[in-house]
Formats: C-alpha cells, structure tokens, sequence
C-alpha cells in the first residue's frame, strides 16, 4: 500500500508498505481524509524534538471501517470514523487519575509511532468514534469525511475549555485564531460564554467570528488590555486561554484576567517566560495547562459540528492528493501564512486487493 514517509528534515516522498492486520480488538481502517497541523509541519523540518525518522506522518482523520477483528456495540463495518491519536500507559500519575490524554508515555500517531498518512491503518476499538453522534437516533446527522477530518484538531481547543470550566455567560477570551485557537473559539461559544478572538490577522478573525466569536480584537490595531476592560465593564475576562505560545502572551494572559479568573495554556513557549508573581497571588488565580483530548472532548466536538456550528470550509485552504506531498510540505515550509488546513483526500486511490 501507499503511505508518504518523512524520511528526514525537508525530505516527504511517496513509499510502498505493507498493509496492517487487524489484531484482536482492533479495526482495519480505509483511510480517507487527513489533516495536517503544526505538529507535522515542525516534523518536516525537523524541529519536533519527539519525532525520530523516518516517519509516517497523520493524526486527523477520517475513515471508513472494512474489517474488524472481533465486535463492538457501536461500531461495524462500512462506518465512517474518526481516533484519537494516542496512547496511554495505564498505569503513571495520569492515567490513574483517569486523565489518560496526558499520560506520561504518550505515542502520538505521526510522531513517536507511524501515522495515518497510508491507505490503512489498525486501531483499537476503543480509539474510534463514528461519524453520527448516535449511531442509534436515525435523526443524527452523520459528518461529512470533511468534518470527521477536522474533529481530533477541534477537541484539542474543547479540551482547554473543558479544563477552564467555561459556562454559559461568562466572559472568554482565545489568543490566537490558528486552528487550535479557532476550536476553543468554537468550544467556548458551544457552551454558552461571549467568546472573544484575539489576532494579528484580519482573515484569522473573520473565521473566528463564524467560529461564534462574538467580538474580536486585532492586537495591531487595538491595545488589548483597554480593549477587554471596555468589553467587560473594567473587570476583565473570565477565562484567558493562551493559543499562541509567545511570552508576551503568556504574560498577558495573567496580567489580563478577572481576579479570581483561569488562565489555561494550550501553547508551548519556545523561551522562558518571567512573571509578576504577586499577580497569581493577588488575584488568585487558576493557571491551568492543558494537552490533548479525552474521549468527552470527541463526543461534544461531534455534537458541534453536528449542529452546524462550525464554519468547514473557511478553515480548509487546501485538499491535495497523497501524490502531492512532497510539494505542498516544501510550500507550506516555505509559506506557512499561505495555508489554514492542507487536508490530503485519499479516495482516489485504488483500493488493494
């Protein structure tokens, strides 16, 4: 079978590999849609610390089930599906806990093990979610390959607002309007706060507001700090989620808040951060990270994009073929501004014997 191999910084082919069994517990999956996202990117260029080569890249995905080896309650074969990318342990701090998307020995698909980026891949059956909310309520609507493509980027933003407890009404502010940024957008909106988008591109917050933003701010243009007071009758937001990954915005994110507000960080700064600690305490603060999803996060994701909620083809700025990969990597390498998502449509590929 077909599969794009990173077989080093810069250097994304098209390679042959044997096509995956199913073991016990597992289904054989026909890829056919997969999203790209940062993560692949800073492998291509070999910047991702975690990633070893070569390397099948893919994480977000959209497939349909062709074989299982054994039985489920919720899935059969023919079923359109999306999976969670990762691994967990079982048994470190995190996973006793019960909180397995930050566990300790992670392998995430495309970077410490091969990804989806073939024509098939073997999952376990409790890394699957379908593409209808309930398979059981023939009034769900099922979710186009396009939206299954997009739910596992979409519940990386969910999760952050998941652990800022956002509720309805509250005041929530997202720096950031990438992709991850744009899914707490949504989230946050889904849920009922007055959401507000933070940018430096006019484009990035126009998709915001589809997202359910309900105001915007262009840092360029707007001072952020006078901008939320206004917003917020000089109290400051509730919730700061941070999607960017820059100090200042780190910074900002405390120096910004409601007293007593939570501040959740979803991006990684590349250098260290210095605070005002006096600000933690002073206003009692919640500073909060976040990592990945868990299987909560799929399921309200799913019900988002069921209803609608979530404006699909804005963020998609590229569909390309597998054959294509070598060139659109060493485009958005070279332009990364250019492209929102590249996702590769798998279909027409011809199916293995």
């Amino acid at each position: 079978m077909k599969a794009v191999v990173l077989a080093g910084p810069g250097a994304a082919q098209l390679a042959e590999r044997n096509r995956p069994c199913a073991a016990p517990g597992e289904a054989l999956l026909k890829v056919r849609r997969i999203g790209l996202c940062g993560s692949d990117l800073n492998s291509y260029r070999g910047r991702n610390p975690l990633i070893s080569f070569p390397r099948v890249p893919g994480h977000e995905v959209a497939a349909t089930i062709v074989e299982m080896n054994g039985t489920h309650p919720s899935l059969k074969v023919g079923m359109n599906v999306t999976l969670s990318p990762y691994t967990s342990c079982g048994v470190c701090a995190s996973c006793l806990r019960g909180r397995h998307n930050a566990c300790e020995s992670n392998q995430t698909l495309g970077v410490q093990r091969d990804g989806a980026l073939t024509e098939y891949i073997a999952v376990p059956f409790d890394r699957l979610f379908p593409a209808r909310r309930d398979p059981m309520d023939p009034n769900s609507r099922e979710l186009s390959l396009e939206e299954l493509c997009l739910v596992e980027p979409l519940t990386v933003g969910a999760h952050a607002v998941a652990r800022g407890r956002v509720s309805v009404g509250e005041t929530v502010v997202v720096v950031g309007c990438g992709g991850v940024g744009l899914g707490a957008i949504a989230a946050s909106a889904f849920r009922g706060a007055v959401t507000v988008a933070v940018d430096v591109d006019d484009t990035k917050l126009a998709i915001a507001r589809k997202a359910g933003a309900a105001h915007t701010i262009h840092t360029g243009r707007d001072p952020l700090g006078k901008t939320l007071r206004d917003l917020t009758g000089g109290r400051g937001p509730d919730v700061i989620i941070e999607a960017v990954g820059m100090p200042e915005t780190f910074r900002a994110a405390v120096e910004e808040v409601a007293y007593t507000g939570r501040v959740v960080y979803i991006g990684y700064a590349k250098e260290p951060v210095c605070y005002e600690t006096r600000l933690f305490v002073q206003k009692e603060l919640d500073v909060l990270g976040t990592r990945n999803a868990q299987p909560e996060d799929f399921r309200q994701v799913i019900a988002m994009l069921e209803a609608g909620r979530f404006p699909v083809n804005d963020v998609i700025s590229r569909t390309v073929r597998m054959e294509e990969a070598p060139e659109i990597f060493a485009a958005w390498s070279a332009e990364p501004a250019r492209f929102t998502k590249i996702m590769f449509d798998l279909d027409e590929l011809s199916p293995q014997p």
